[in-house]
């Protein structure tokens, strides 16, 4: 250092501060004027959902990875009452989630997922009371009586739907 150049106190620091901005601007430059990195392009048939950039491309209720479909319980609009004697059990809902059938009618509803779940009538004293479903496994309910049963699974309370029995 120079004898009559004395440095202040401090310096250091400003040095550590400039260094720093230098290293962020450098590292900002190789983006694209978007500001998106250039090397997150999708290949052909696949997407990056949920990336920035992605502008929508790739759908919010599933990912994909090689080997990996991870699928989100799907929410939105209430779906439509169908007719019908089966309910499956597959990604933590019930499918059709609103079933429409005539007094007499047995409904059987099966676990097409890897986890376990109820068939369980909502509030106290309903007639929908399984044991816990394993993959593959049924349980079957014949309804004697018109009327709206509200039911879940006790294990994933999200899950719920509603068999509507006719006269």
């Amino acid at each position: 250092m120079h004898p009559r150049i004395k440095p202040r106190a401090g310096a250091g620091l400003s040095l550590v501060v400039l260094g720093a901005l230098t290293l962020l601007t450098a590292c900002g430059s190789s983006h694209s004027a978007a500001g998106a990195d250039p090397s997150l392009r999708p290949g052909a048939g696949q997407s990056l959902a949920g990336v920035p950039g992605d502008a929508g491309k790739g759908s919010p209720a599933t990912s994909t990875m090689p080997g990996m479909t991870m699928t989100a319980p799907v929410t939105g609009a209430p779906s439509a009452p169908v007719a019908g004697d089966t309910v499956a059990i597959k990604n933590f809902a019930f499918a059709p989630g609103k079933l429409v059938v005539k007094v007499g009618t047995t409904v059987t509803w099966t676990n097409q997922d890897t986890d376990a779940h109820t068939v369980t009538s909502t509030g106290s004293g309903g007639p929908l009371k399984s044991a816990a479903l394993g993959t593959g496994g049924t349980f079957s309910y014949t309804f004697t009586k018109p009327g709206t049963y509200d039911y879940l699974c006790t294990i994933h309370p999200f899950m719920t739907a509603t068999v509507t029995v006719t006269a």
